[in-house]
């Protein structure tokens, strides 16, 4: 599995259920590594996607505790057990672990790499993202040049676990 996200100087990713910064060249990114593949996401994450629907051309799997939430264009699960479930369905080269900050903690650790967009920059947020940078499973593989946009400093980073784990089957 893979991990994608942008975080800053603290590995924020958010904040009031919204991402800190829109930069276009991420949200590229993000599309074309992930179209065509599943994408693993919590129902906060679901909501901030535009109009709060499902992302169109990917298989959509949402984990969320709300036992009544329905999503039409989702698989919704309910707890890690029917997650592992689900997910055991796909190759897990395919799989894409998306947000929030509860679900990159629950599955990081069966992640092989992780993309992440590092913003120059400190903002005020709520939800964050484990820091691969203190992690010693985690090494910087590969970084970008720094980029632009506007007033917004950043490099798109490769890590890669230093051996891999499975999802448990159980």
């Amino acid at each position: 599995m893979k991990a994608i996200l942008c975080a800053d100087n603290n590995w924020a990713i958010g904040r009031n259920g919204k991402v800190l910064a829109s930069i276009q060249s991420d949200l590229r990114f993000f599309r074309e590594k992930t179209e065509g593949y599943v994408v693993v996401m919590g129902r906060k994450t679901l909501e901030s996607l535009p109009g709060g629907r499902p992302l169109d051309n990917r298989i959509n799997i949402v984990l969320s505790r709300n036992t009544g939430l329905k999503v039409s264009g989702a698989t919704v699960v309910h707890s890690k057990h029917e997650l592992i479930q689900e997910l055991a369905k796909y190759d897990s080269d395919d799989i894409f672990i998306i947000g929030g900050g509860h679900i990159y903690e629950l599955l990081l650790p069966y992640c092989d790499t992780a993309y992440v967009t590092k913003l120059d920059y400190s903002y005020e947020a709520d939800t964050w993202a484990p820091n691969l940078d203190y992690m010693p499973e985690w090494v910087l593989a590969e970084e970008s040049e720094e980029q632009t946009c506007f007033d917004i400093e950043f490099t798109f980073r490769t890590y890669k676990r230093k051996y891999r784990t499975s999802l448990p089957t159980e």
